[in-house]
Parts: structure tokens; sequence; C-alpha cells
């Protein structure tokens, strides 16, 4: 699928309010509006455009999704039909003095509520679409790859390989096209939806795009300085802790995080310090401890 570029279409950019959105949309609706550019395939194309920009960035929760996943990401999660649903322009088309009855039928294909609401056609309707939830392990998230899913459709037994792209996280769904439920009067077949849940990590933890790893340092490591080997899912790596260090300071390693999907680039890998105390001395170690209290260490 092609890279949509919602805030480009707006000519707008990502710290833009909502009145930023609102206002550039209205601009635009007026000056690509069919019954303006009558027989204008590429003012319709246009018109067509901006509306989809502005049925996701006028919606917060949407508008979060496409800003955190990006394009790619973003249109695995929602359809077409996900984007319209709930849009409604219709009072700012009449305020506008436009009519809104027959235009997003005549360039959407679908019919369309009087008050601005995006539908479809209700001659031939789609199937349901079917929800799964399916696990993944936090290794699979990060690297991607194939994982075989069996689910049951129309009573019969389904076994399909799903690609699994790096850097899904849990909560993500991925859409198969036509393996839900069987259209009416020759609709299309609907969806399955696989919500992805990825497993914790014994040793890993996430957040974000970002990896946490804690270590544990003795406290003359903490104030004299050390050097520590380090896993990473690219791999041990070497790195230096600053004396003087602080308990639950993170060491920065960048770029060794979860890959953004949908988008180039990766977060970044945080090893977390943390510093141990003996529940024990020895007498020779309490005595070296006490001379370093006296001198105000």
């Amino acid at each position: 699928m092609a890279s949509k570029d919602y805030y480009k279409a707006l000519g707008l950019g990502k710290e833009a309010s909502l009145e930023d959105i609102k206002k550039a949309f209205r601009k635009l609706a007026v000056k690509y509006h069919p019954d303006k550019n009558p027989g204008d395939k590429e003012a319709e194309e246009k018109f067509k455009e901006i509306n989809e920009a502005y049925a996701v960035l006028s919606d917060p929760e949407k508008k979060a999704q496409y800003d955190r996943f990006g394009s790619a990401g973003f249109h695995q999660r929602y359809t077409q039909e996900d984007i319209f649903r709930g849009f409604d322009v219709g009072d700012m088309f009449k305020d506008m003095g436009y009519g809104t009855e027959d235009i997003f039928s005549r360039i959407f294909g679908g019919g369309h509520h009087p008050h601005g609401r995006f539908r479809y056609n209700t001659g031939r309707q789609p199937g349901e679409d079917f929800t799964m939830e399916i696990q993944i392990s936090f290794r699979d998230a990060f690297s991607g790859g194939e994982r075989r899913v069996a689910f049951k459709r129309n009573g019969k037994r389904e076994d399909i390989k799903v690609k699994i792209p790096a850097g899904i996280d849990t909560g993500a769904k991925l859409r198969i096209q036509g393996k839900g439920g069987d259209g009416l009067h020759g609709g299309e077949p609907g969806d399955l939806l696989l919500v992805i849940q990825v497993a914790d990590d014994s040793h890993f933890a996430r957040e974000g795009d970002n990896i946490i790893v804690e270590k544990q340092i003795r406290f003359t490591e903490a104030a004299l300085g050390t050097a520590l080997d380090v896993e990473t899912l690219d791999g041990t790596k070497r790195i230096k802790v600053p004396a003087g260090i602080q308990p639950g300071t993170r060491i920065r390693l960048k770029g060794l995080g979860f890959p953004h999907m949908g988008n180039s680039g990766r977060g970044d890998f945080y090893v977390r310090i943390g510093v141990s105390v003996p529940e024990q001395l020895t007498v020779a170690q309490r005595e070296l401890l006490q001379e370093l209290a006296d001198k105000g260490v």
C-alpha cells in the first residue's frame, strides 16, 4: 500500500493543533469541492485525499495511532471503512454553502447519511470481520518473521501463514483479507483480525520501541566506575559505567531497540543500573568501610 502523508495532504506539520487541522481542511475543501470543479478528476481525487486526511487527524484516537505507527503501520490497523466510521462533516459543508447528499456517494462509491456520516452501499453487504488473539514471543516481535495460525471458518479448520512485521507491539492488529464471514448478496467476505499479544521476556522489558535491561553492580564499582558486558538482542555489547553513577541511572545504547514498525529506524536500548549492598560484611570489610565513613565517604 502506498504511503499516505495526511499532514502533507492538508499542508501541515505534525505539530498542528486540532484548530489548525480544521482550518486547513475547510480551506482545501472549498478549493477542491466537486461542485466547484465539475468534471475535474484531479480535483476530485484531491477532495477524497483531504477528506481521508481530515477523518484521521480530527479523531484523537486515529491520529495517535497514525502518529505512532506511521502510514504503513496505521493502514495495517484501519481499513477505509474504519477510517470513515463516525466521520461527520455535514454541518461544516452546510456552513460553506455546499450540500452533502450525493457528493460522497459519487466520489467514494457508497451511500451517505444525511448528516455526513460515511457508509457503504447496502445492496452487496460485506461479511463480518472475525477477531482472534495470538501470542508471540518478545524476540519474534523484535525480529518479525512468519507464523502459522489455525482457526475455524464456516465450521472448517483453516491453516494460514501470517507475516509478523518487526517491531509489532501488543494490541496491534494484523488484517487477513477474505478470511472472515461470508458476504451477503454477492458481497465480499469479511476479514480476519489477529490481535497481537507480545509475551514478557525474562531478561528484557519494553517501553514503546525502547528495550530496558537491569544490571546490578557493587557499590565500590558505582563509586569508582567499571565496565560491563551487556547482552542485547544484537549480541553482547561492552559499556562503560562512569564513576559516581547513581542507582536507577540509565545508560543508553542508541539504535539497539525495537524497529519502528512501518517506519525506518529503531528505538534505543537502556541499561538501568542498580547498586547492590552486601547483607553481611567480614570484620576486615567493616573496618575498611568504617575508615571510609570516618573520612566522609
